[in-house]
């Protein structure tokens, strides 16, 4: 945690005249209560941060270090007795070694008697693997699901599962929240013309219905195949596109892959430009080269993940087709429902 520096008196003296009361102006108090408290793992602190300045608190003290061999080690660095305790991990990039942060610190939570814990995870690793498609294969995203309530977990939050019937995989209450809100806001400010709302698959229609819903646009669908892992075929669109401004809108993006093969097909069936968004940035592999040599004219995502170094960069780059959104305020607003106990149903319209 950054250390907080005090000028000396010698320096206030000389840098701050004199106020009186009747002019000096009220400052904005931090929040203080010891028995509610948001701790951060290592994957995402920046979100981590901004949540606790949207809510006017400090971030939890605890120590995550590693050993030599890669062993991890997890400490809490205050008091958490009897407290309602969130903790903030995305199970992203390495994925083995954020979950089994997030678990070591709810295992400690646990063991130091906080009240509740609730595992507030902005992207869920694993949740692609969510039936036993092949023989002898795991579900893989039961088994985490397992882990976080063995672990110690009372409640789990998390924005946008690959698939919304993953929350019957958890033994405990799950508040599923959706990017959608933001999202929506953000294109509603650019008021595309002639806007079509398009799904890359199957999959995903409810969400582009949603999402059509709210811009007041139209919808159109993608039919694809896919031919082996991370390499996706396109088939054929399915709704008009022709002369339309369209909005591809996914929860992931990957390699991209899909993403690049989706926008040209719209494009081929007389789309006039393509727009793109997603909730959890990966990114990984070519995904950053695909979506800077593709058609695709703006990619809008949120920060549950951090940027990787490329994807900044293309970001940050004169023409750079990368925009990222902040959700700090819906996590924010997630969190505070559900220390002081309301409704969070508001937050999914």
């Amino acid at each position: 945690m950054p250390t907080l520096v005090t000028p000396t008196d010698k320096a206030v003296e000389k840098k701050s005249p004199p106020v009186t009361d009747e002019k000096r102006e009220p400052k904005q108090r931090p929040r203080v209560d010891e028995k509610f408290k948001i701790f951060s793992g290592t994957a995402n602190e920046p979100l981590a941060d901004e949540v606790c300045n949207f809510l006017g608190m400090q971030r939890g003290q605890a120590q995550v270090i590693r050993f030599r061999d890669g062993e991890c080690y997890v400490q809490i660095q205050e008091n958490v007795r009897g407290a309602d305790v969130f903790v903030l991990q995305p199970t992203c990039r390495p994925v083995d070694e954020h979950l089994m942060e997030l678990l070591l610190m709810i295992d400690a939570l646990k063991r130091a008697s906080a009240r509740r814990i609730t595992a507030v995870i902005p992207y869920f690793g694993y949740a692609r693997q969510d039936r036993k498609d092949k023989p002898r294969s795991p579900i893989s995203s039961k088994l985490v699901a397992d882990l976080l309530t063995t672990a110690g977990a009372h409640r789990a939050l998390i924005v946008d599962l690959h698939t919304p019937q993953l929350q019957g995989f958890f033994n405990i209450p799950v508040d599923h929240l959706f990017a959608s809100p933001v999202l929506v806001d953000h294109f509603r400010k650019l008021a595309l013309p002639n806007l079509t709302v398009v799904s890359p698959d199957a999959g995903g229609v409810e969400r582009a219905r949603f999402f059509a819903k709210k811009v007041d646009a139209a919808l159109a669908i993608v039919d694809k195949r896919r031919v082996e892992m991370n390499v996706a075929e396109v088939m054929h669109v399915i709704g008009d596109v022709d002369g339309r401004t369209c909005l591809i809108i996914d929860d992931l993006i990957d390699t991209a892959g899909t993403l690049v093969k989706t926008a040209a097909a719209l494009i081929e069936n007389g789309a006039t430009c393509v727009y793109a968004c997603a909730s959890h940035a990966v990114l990984s592999g070519p995904a950053v080269e695909n979506i800077r040599n593709s058609v695709i004219k703006e990619l809008v995502v949120t920060n549950t993940i951090p940027l990787t170094a490329e994807a900044n960069a293309a970001r940050t780059e004169k023409g750079g087709k990368i925009s990222v959104l902040s959700i700090a305020g819906l996590i924010g607003r997630a969190i505070q429902a559900n220390h002081e106990e309301t409704s969070v149903s508001k937050l999914f319209t």
